[in-house]
């Protein structure tokens, strides 16, 4: 026979259940309503328009790089590479990543601290920054570069370009 303690655990576990199953489906419109929202406005109040630049130079680098990991991911599926090949492929493929990481990582704090459209490019100890601005500041540039040696312990040589 089921005791009255059965009764409130079963009863208090089904309302456990609805109510978790009710808060996992409840974000998930309200959170869209809310992106759409907030989207909505940021097109309304910053039109951001990337350069033309910055365009290129991005999809010059992406290309260059797609071309390497297929020339390394060639080297990895061949049967004829050796280990040691294969070791030194999938080395390099795990550096092409986190390069492409740091030159996000270093290109968002750009963007966030000097609000300039910027391009950066890391090519082993040199990191080439463009920047999209009309007038050349020499304080500016000073401070980026500082801002992108922060991020690594060794030293770097860094190239600042403004580009209108």
């Amino acid at each position: 026979m089921i005791n009255k303690q059965s009764i409130w655990l079963l009863t208090l576990f089904s309302l456990i259940l609805v109510l978790s199953v009710y808060y996992i489906t409840m974000p998930s419109e309200f959170l869209a309503n809310t992106t759409n929202e907030v989207s909505k406005k940021d097109e309304e109040t910053v039109k951001v328009k990337q350069s033309e630049v910055i365009s290129t130079l991005k999809v010059e680098n992406e290309e260059e790089r797609e071309e390497k990991i297929t020339e390394l991911q060639t080297i990895l599926t061949s049967e004829t590479s050796t280990s040691e090949e294969k070791n030194n492929a999938y080395e390099e493929l795990k550096t092409l990543n986190i390069l492409k990481g740091k030159e996000e990582e270093i290109s968002a704090k750009i963007t966030e601290q000097y609000n300039v459209e910027n391009f950066v490019k890391i090519n082993n100890d040199q990191i080439r920054v463009v920047i999209i601005k009309d007038k050349h500041d020499t304080k500016l540039a000073n401070e980026i570069m500082n801002l992108v040696q922060e991020s690594f312990d060794t030293k770097m040589y860094i190239s600042v370009k403004f580009q209108k």
